[in-house]
């Protein structure tokens, strides 16, 4: 496979395409060939998860983008009850869809899988009381479990990993405290820590903040496209990541892990 001394990542996410959005994403992906390596979109790619959205996506994607594209479905493609339709049509229009996979380009090894709700650190949700509540911190540690194995299979010195909802609080601040648990749930931080995550791109919170960084002070990125407009609107509306391949990746304490959580809430 080619190798390259630097790897252009360019990251975005929630472009919640339409039945009419035919036009829009040419425009925003009019410079990514020259941009960037490969393109990571974050989640939320359709605005209610039908084919019909899929299908113009696609479309739009094609008509423009000659790189390797590589994402992760969020909560809206899941919106119609058919995400795996979703994922047919991105993937028979050659993306690649992650979620507990891998892949791999230029030396760099990419996991990804959408995450979920839960809160963060010692206000993360437990399993307490009623089913449903079980249910939440059943289907968020399934979500963990998909980013632990991905990553647990990747071999290269570099990992890159796509998730919607975010691992850490940092990148949701500036949304409303009220819907915090609703963003995202440090319980994602651990594999991110113990695998040796190099960076995380995240969508969901399209009023949060741009950056963060893991408790390993790797970095972690708010690449939501309303949040990009409104910080950057003068840039590309999709965030440039550069990955020196020969940089060497810091080792992470099993202390840093176990620090993630005291106990989670019970309410």
């Amino acid at each position: 496979m080619d190798t390259k001394s630097t790897v252009k990542i360019a990251a975005v996410g929630d472009l919640h395409c339409t039945r009419q959005s035919t036009g829009i994403y040419q425009k925003i992906f009019a410079r990514v060939n020259e941009d960037a390596d490969i393109l990571v979109l974050c989640g939320d790619l359709t605005d209610y998860g039908t084919a019909e959205e899929a299908q113009v996506l696609i479309r739009e994607l094609n008509s423009v983008v000659r790189i390797p594209i590589v994402c992760v479905l969020g909560n809206h493609d899941y919106e119609s009850g058919t995400p795996e339709t979703v994922k047919q049509i991105l993937t028979e229009g050659g993306v690649k869809v992650l979620d507990g996979e891998t892949c791999e380009f230029y030396g760099v090894g990419f996991a990804g899988a959408k995450g979920y709700i839960g809160g963060f650190g010692r206000y993360s949700l437990g399993a307490w009381g009623e089913e449903g509540i079980k249910n939440i911190v059943k289907d968020a540690q399934s979500e963990v479990m998909k980013v632990e194995s991905a990553l647990a299979r990747l071999r290269t010195t570099h990992k890159v990993v796509l998730l919607h909802y975010s691992p850490i609080r940092a990148t949701v601040e500036g949304e409303p405290v009220e819907i915090f648990p609703f963003l995202g749930n440090s319980r994602l931080e651990e594999p991110l820590l113990r695998h040796h995550a190099s960076v995380v791109f995240h969508g969901h919170a399209h009023r949060g903040t741009l950056e963060g960084a893991l408790m390993s002070g790797r970095p972690v990125y708010n690449v939501a496209l309303p949040l990009l407009q409104s910080c950057m609107p003068d840039k590309p509306a999709y965030r440039i990541f550069d990955l020196a391949v020969s940089d060497e990746s810091t080792p992470i304490v099993g202390e840093e892990i176990d620090a993630l959580h005291g106990s989670s809430l019970r309410l």
